[in-house]
């Protein structure tokens, strides 16, 4: 039996991202994944939002991905586009770009960090003793782990073999997604149905097309024919528009389900195997970062023996509630894509809203993860929130907060408050910096609050507490979230 710390059931984005992080902390991590290279099937999720860029800029990969997309200054709401431009980050638009090339662009980074890859097999099964996790791989290998994480998707068998519940709805309608040569002049751009909607646009220019359409019935079969895409587009166009050479397609359904513990005693899901939806709003792989992010550091400290085990409760108390806002979120706009009456109506009445500046920036952050927030409101705007990445100076020169966040280490910032300092206990787990901060501190939807005196980051970026003059309830902060 091959042992590891930590084993991750799934090599895809959100599976990629929690081997980095934990690599960066020093734990020996492997991931178990069925395909034999990084290939990806087809498009798939199309890019990277606000805060899914700041993570990797975080970590100081962002400048990987960039180059290699299109970025685009506006979010897109039931078939409107709305100005996202005043958004207040540094990463203030959506970067277009295909799945298979932020996967990459992931793997070449875990390659760096020597990540073991377990690769052309998967998890046949395993038994989590109490003690440590014992996993069986379907090439006869056996691995052992003290945790074992489920990123293995929407019918994961990790989660399935924990018997995690994974309630939610039903689904109302199911869709078929492709890309294709078309002999016809496409119908570019969006049209509503009764069911849902119908849209294709050109790939990468064209002349291939990408398309979305609505079946007539529910279907649910992993592995729909050409002739029910032809099926489809004769209900929704009254053509099958000459579609030939379908090189990929996909069926999805507006189901929209949520794991009940995202944990379970060494268990851990993140991404798609804890929570599925319509991808209507891009939300998944974005939202599966988020989970890798905010897990990996909690679990590179209880594995190293910094935090305790209860520590990995606050996975699930902080994402659950934001996988929760998520399906809420997909299944109102799914409901926005009718065209019965009734829905066109609602539209028309949500653009007019839209149109004001404090709901346009509302919905603006919540798109784009700039307004999650753990935990209750605290002493300061900025307390449980991102991080913003302020511009600074030290005595090593210009800098910004997340230039001093690339190893992924707690962060204890000083910004006009020298007499407060992490006490000498701490001092190998919390880089500590003095800072003056040249620009405005600047919240999504709050608008600019008052820069702080101190501030405690943590590894995810999120702020843990805040001085506003005095060390009050600073060592419990450090006690709560990286160990005593």
């Amino acid at each position: 039996m091959t042992e590891h710390d930590v084993i991750i059931v799934g090599g895809g984005p959100t599976g990629l991202m929690l081997a980095g992080e934990l690599a960066l902390a020093g734990v020996d991590v492997a991931i178990v994944e069925r395909r034999p290279n990084q290939d990806v099937a087809g498009s798939r999720a199309s890019g990277l939002h606000p805060r899914a860029i700041e993570l990797l800029d975080q970590r100081g990969i962002a400048d990987r991905f960039l180059p290699l997309g299109n970025k685009h200054y506006a979010v897109a709401l039931a078939g409107m586009v709305l100005e996202a431009r005043d958004r207040p980050t540094r990463h203030n638009y959506t970067l277009g770009l295909w799945q298979e090339k932020i996967e990459r662009g992931l793997a070449d980074w875990i390659s760096e960090l020597a990540v073991t890859l377990y690769r052309g097999c998967e998890m046949a099964s395993f038994v989590d003793t109490g003690e440590r996790v014992e996993v069986q791989l379907t090439d006869g290998r056996r691995l052992g782990s003290s945790y074992l994480a489920g990123c293995d998707g929407g019918r994961s068998l990790v989660r399935k073999t924990a018997s995690i519940g994974f309630p939610g709805s039903e689904p109302q309608a199911s869709y078929l997604i492709f890309e294709a040569d078309i002999a016809d002049e496409p119908p570019l751009g969006i049209r509503y149905g009764d069911r849902g909607l119908y849209a294709l646009g050109w790939l990468d220019g064209g002349p291939r097309v990408r398309g979305i359409v609505t079946e007539q019935r529910i279907e649910r079969g992993e592995r729909p024919t050409e002739a029910d895409l032809r099926a489809a587009l004769r209900a929704a166009y009254g053509s099958d528009l000459g579609i030939r050479e379908v090189t990929w397609m996909s069926r999805f359904t507006d189901a929209a389900r949520q794991a009940e513990a995202y944990r379970k005693n060494r268990i851990l899901l993140a991404g798609d195997a804890a929570h599925i939806h319509s991808p209507v709003g891009g939300q998944g792989l974005n939202v599966g970062l988020q989970d890798a992010v905010n897990l990996g550091w909690k679990l590179a400290q209880v594995v190293k023996g910094i935090s305790p085990d209860a520590l990995l409760d606050t996975y699930h108390r902080e994402r659950h509630p934001v996988g929760a806002a998520l399906l809420e979120l997909t299944l109102a706009l799914t409901a926005l894509n009718r065209g019965d009456e009734h829905t066109t109506a609602l539209r028309g009445l949500l653009a007019t809203t839209m149109k004001m500046d404090e709901p346009r920036r509302w919905y603006s952050a919540k798109v784009s993860g700039l307004d999650i927030r753990y935990g209750e409101e605290g002493c300061h705007p900025l307390l449980g929130r991102r991080m913003p990445d302020l511009d600074l100076v030290t005595a090593d020169g210009p800098t910004r907060v997340f230039e001093l966040m690339r190893d992924a280490r707690p962060l204890f910032l000083t910004l006009g408050a020298p007499a407060c300092v992490v006490p000498a206990r701490w001092d190998e787990r919390v880089r500590q910096v003095s800072a003056t901060c040249t620009g405005a501190c600047e919240m999504p939807v709050i608008g600019v609050v008052p820069p702080p005196a101190a501030v405690l980051v943590r590894p995810d970026g999120h702020v843990a507490w805040v001085g506003t003059g005095d060390s009050e309830g600073l060592v419990e902060a450090l006690a709560t979230w990286f160990g005593d």
